[in-house]
């Protein structure tokens, strides 16, 4: 079994990490998750949360709003639909992502508006794990 395996994490703005990882914990829709190497072939969607990665260097976390995970015996790559190193999730930052979703929920149709306050929710969330 490797020691490490590829991890790249990108977001439309930026490419926030390419490195070799020894673990990735990934906030899954479903739930949490830790991709390692040699890792089952997994595609995921992601919920708002806090992305860790152990590597040979260091720990890194990133906050991440959305998007979807690929797993490969050999690589994970993330990619988010906003995200960012925990440390510039400021209080101003988190507040302006939970106002966006708060209201995104508020003019959602009838039949998503449970998904739409399960988002706000899990953006809440941040405030107790970012540097909020």
């Amino acid at each position: 079994m490797a020691d490490t395996f590829d991890f790249e994490l990108v977001s439309p703005e930026r490419r926030l990490a390419s490195m070799s990882a020894r673990a990735v914990q990934i906030p899954g829709a479903d739930g949490d998750l830790t991709a390692m190497p040699d890792h089952a072939p997994t595609i995921t969607t992601l919920r708002p949360g806090v992305l860790r990665v152990e590597g040979p260097d260091g720990a890194k976390a990133y906050v991440v709003t959305g998007g979807f995970a690929e797993i490969t015996p050999g690589a994970a790559s993330v990619l988010a639909e906003r995200a960012m190193p925990l440390e510039e999730a400021t209080a101003e930052v988190v507040d302006a992502l939970i106002a966006e979703a708060r209201q995104a929920a508020a003019d959602a149709p009838e039949d998503t508006r449970a998904e739409a306050d399960k988002l706000v929710a899990d953006m809440e969330a941040l405030r107790g794990v970012a540097n909020a």
